[in-house]
């Protein structure tokens, strides 16, 4: 589904990814590990179109190059096949949390009724069906980021990109953060891309991707 090629990113002197290349099947879920500084947020912001590479570097969506596209189109299909987490969650603090949910497809074009119908069934799906009209300060860390999940998945994205997703959560809601993407995986063939120090996640993906100093040090079909 994702081919990325020859992938080098430069911040000044400093070599931040050194011609990474690497695929992404349907329905996987594949870590990036490795020490701080070693390029996983770099390489998840280029695979998934919120930076560039270096010239020369590639990266394809069921062979096309993304990176080729002009900018509001690129947006466009960032917002119709991508979805993020973030660590910490990046709700928008004025809006409920279905209205949350409903933002990246109003953005997409979707009629009002349609995205709420999606969120509702998204939020419901993750046992948040009492904390719909609860803005983020009403709601705890692990509920704050099944609402920022649901916020990724409005649009069915073909890849859903987190980047420490449980990083700022407690043993509980990181062990159910989880559980939440095996699920989603399973039951709805979502894939993702996760970076993460987390073991416990890293245990459970279909691969795990090992950066070091900017290369993949373990090769791309590493199986968990």
């Amino acid at each position: 589904m994702i081919e990325a090629k020859g992938i080098n990113k430069h911040y000044g002197q400093l070599h931040v990814l050194r011609d990474v290349s690497l695929t992404i099947g349907r329905k996987e879920i594949v870590t990036i590990v490795g020490r701080s500084g070693a390029g996983k947020t770099t390489l998840l912001q280029i695979l998934g179109t919120l930076d560039a590479p270096d010239g020369g570097g590639i990266v394809e969506y069921d062979g096309q190059d993304v990176l080729r596209l002009r900018e509001r189109d690129l947006a466009h299909f960032r917002n119709r096949n991508i979805g993020f987490v973030f660590q910490f969650h990046q709700l928008l603090p004025e809006f409920t949390a279905i209205e949350n949910v409903m933002i990246p497809a109003l953005i997409g074009g979707s009629r009002q009724g349609e995205a709420r119908k999606r969120a509702l069934e998204l939020l419901e799906y993750m046992g948040l069906a009492d904390r719909i009209e609860h803005k983020p300060a009403q709601l705890s860390g692990g509920e704050r980021q099944r609402v920022a999940v649901a916020r990724a998945l409005v649009n069915r994205p073909a890849v859903v990109f987190a980047d420490e997703p449980s990083g700022s959560l407690d043993s509980e809601n990181k062990a159910e953060l989880h559980r939440l993407f095996f699920s989603l995986r399973d039951e709805m063939q979502q894939t993702f891309v996760i970076v993460t120090h987390d073991e416990m996640l890293t245990r459970g993906a279909d691969r795990i991707i090992h950066l070091s100093d900017g290369q993949i040090i373990t090769g791309d079909e590493e199986t968990a």
